[in-house]
């Protein structure tokens, strides 16, 4: 797995969330140094690599973040819990794993065998580049052969 190539294609997932409100949710498949709110990015990760002889299975778990603005903190906590809902048009569950695939297929077009939205955690206030945020983590297990 090329884990660029996985950041953006999450990205690329999460972007089909519909908000409730006029606001469109912006994608990352990177850390961005500032964010247009409601933002959504992948961080941090970890490999296990060689989970199976050959090169033939590494497993990533992948930490992204939603961070939402506080111009109304009742707002922005109804919109975050939305976007942290297991279903529905606005959850970002729902629109990652769409990206799964059909069975048989790749995941995130290819950049991957398969994922799983494992967990949400960290819902609290964060700050990002001196702005406050209410917002919180997902956590995702991916896998795909080792390149």
């Amino acid at each position: 797995m090329q884990m660029s190539a996985v950041r953006a294609a999450v990205a690329e997932a999460a972007s089909a969330v519909v908000l409730p409100v006029a606001a469109q949710l912006t994608c990352t498949g990177y850390t961005p140094d500032s964010v247009t709110e409601p933002h959504f990015f992948t961080g941090e990760y970890s490999v296990e690599f060689d989970r199976a002889m050959g090169r033939g299975l590494d497993v990533a778990e992948l930490t992204c973040r939603v961070l939402v603005g506080l111009a109304d903190d009742e707002t922005a906590q109804r919109i975050l819990d939305g976007l942290l809902s297991g279903a529905g048009p606005a959850s970002l569950k729902a629109a990652i794993e769409a990206a799964r695939g059909a069975p048989g297929q790749a995941a995130l077009g290819g950049a991957a065998d398969d994922l799983q939205v494992m967990r949400v955690q960290g819902y609290r206030w964060y700050e990002h580049q001196g702005a406050q945020y209410i917002g919180a983590e997902l956590i995702l297990r991916i896998i795909g052969k080792g390149d």
